[in-house]
């Protein structure tokens, strides 16, 4: 298993004076941040080439980073197996299939949802990130007619789907600009599809359909050909058989294969092919996700199939060693004036967003002090001290609430009772306890007036 880097193996090799240059106030700060993939190397002007190049070897991750399409979509580039064990970065792309031979009304359909497709969860906005185009007809005029009218209307990534070289080099001529993603070089077409990704400088997927070892032939043989960005692709069912491939293949990744340490790209889309069900793609969709997928291909866009896969994703790719967290701060809802109620919060996002939602359904105007917590929720910050009553008051004088008010009357979450005397007496405040659950808050704000 890979060594994980810790900030002193980064440390030793760094120049140790403390330019201040990169931006970091110290050579230390600089190697704990290169960790975290927030500065570059390039960052530092003292840097040696030697310990440059060996500072590239250990930071390199585990699976090698794939960057297609214009704007980009990175896949890949994880340096773990378990998320607990530092954090996945780049979360798994989604694309929406279209091909050759739909229907120019049904096409444009599905070009406008790919790109309008936005749905706001936990203050984060969630997209998909590239359209497949692919060769269903094999006709080669068709395929060059589907990918210009697809280029001409959007800015989404594009992965250009034949198992016809000439398909592919017909519509690179197009659209080869814009770097998309050329599936698919196999055991029979690795070198003429080789031989595009070189001439147009793009990534290419690897396939073998349930075959490790033919896998790997390819990718070898694509590496000779000198081309390092490529996405592997080892056939796609609902079955043990691909999520135990999809698994082996991130277990070689993170034990030092220099082969097959690829992005994996899963195409749920072939269930459906297969199957017509799109709840079977829904779930195959879901398992890959799981079992390090990182870019799937879908073809059913209802709503009730990719809401669940989207909010999965965001799930898998927060970082688990901080919590989910809004800015602190006073928030104003509907239209408060010097009468209207102060409530008060964490900045747990899943906290914030849960009592947000249920203050705008109950139509309260009022005003929501949410506190540093530094992302705990209630009964966690209460018992640790991340809320209490001093930091409450703090926080009353920081955003000069009482200002804006006649009254000194706050409610504060059931769940925080214990600090409501010691907070009366520091603030000099009327602290109602509201309700535990925040659905109550309407008809709690109706009793109380």
């Amino acid at each position: 298993m890979r060594k994980k880097a810790g900030p002193l193996d980064i440390y030793k090799y760094l120049p140790k004076i403390n330019c201040k240059k990169c931006g970091e106030k110290t050579c230390m700060a600089f190697s704990s941040q290169l960790i975290e993939r927030k500065v570059e190397l390039k960052d530092c002007p003292h840097l040696k080439r030697e310990s440059f190049k060996a500072l590239e070897e250990i930071l390199a991750p585990a699976v090698r980073e794939v960057v297609f399409g214009k704007p980009t979509v990175s896949v890949g580039g994880e340096k773990v197996l378990y998320r607990h064990e530092l954090t996945y970065f780049n979360q798994t792309a989604i694309a929406i299939d279209i091909h050759d031979e739909m229907g120019k009304e049904e096409l444009s359909k599905r070009i406008e949802f790919v790109n309008n497709f936005a749905h706001e969860r936990i203050g984060e906005t969630l997209t998909l990130q590239a359209i497949a185009i692919r060769n269903r007809s094999g006709d080669v005029e068709k395929f060059d007619k589907c990918v210009e009218e697809t280029a001409k209307r959007t800015k989404k990534a594009l992965i250009l789907c034949s198992w016809n070289s000439e398909s592919l080099d017909k519509a690179l001529r197009i659209v080869g600009d814009k770097k998309p993603l050329v599936y698919a070089a196999t055991k029979n077409t690795w070198k003429e599809v080789g031989e595009l990704a070189v001439k147009y400088n793009c990534p290419v997927v690897a396939f073998a359909d349930n075959d490790i070892s033919e896998l790997k032939s390819v990718v070898n043989a694509l590496q000779r050909m000198g081309i390092n960005d490529i996405v592997i692709d080892p056939g796609s069912h609902l079955d043990s058989c691909t999520l135990n491939n999809f698994v082996m293949l991130r277990r070689s990744a993170t034990n030092e294969d220099k082969v097959l340490n690829r992005p994996i790209l899963g195409i749920p889309a072939a269930v459906y092919l297969q199957s017509g069900d799109g709840l079977k793609e829904a779930m195959a969709a879901s398992l890959m996700m799981a079992k390090y997928a990182d870019l799937i291909i879908l073809h059913n866009i209802e709503i009730w199939a990719l809401l669940p896969n989207i909010t999965l994703r965001q799930n898998l790719y927060t970082d688990p060693r901080r919590p989910v967290r809004v800015e602190a701060g006073l928030k104003e809802f509907g239209s408060p004036d010097e009468n209207s109620p102060v409530l008060l919060t964490t900045n747990f996002a899943l906290t914030y967003y849960t009592v947000a939602s249920d203050i705008e359904s109950a139509k309260v105007d009022c005003y929501l002090i949410v506190l540093d917590t530094n992302g705990i929720g209630v009964e966690a910050a209460v018992a640790g001290r991340q809320l209490s009553a001093s930091r409450v008051k703090k926080v009353i004088d920081e955003t000069g609430i009482e200002k804006k008010i006649r009254h000194k009357k706050m409610v504060i979450p059931g769940l925080a009772a214990r600090i409501s005397g010691e907070l009366e007496q520091l603030s000099g405040w009327k602290v109602l306890i509201g309700p535990k659950d925040s659905s109550e808050i309407g008809r709690f704000i109706e009793r109380e007036r």
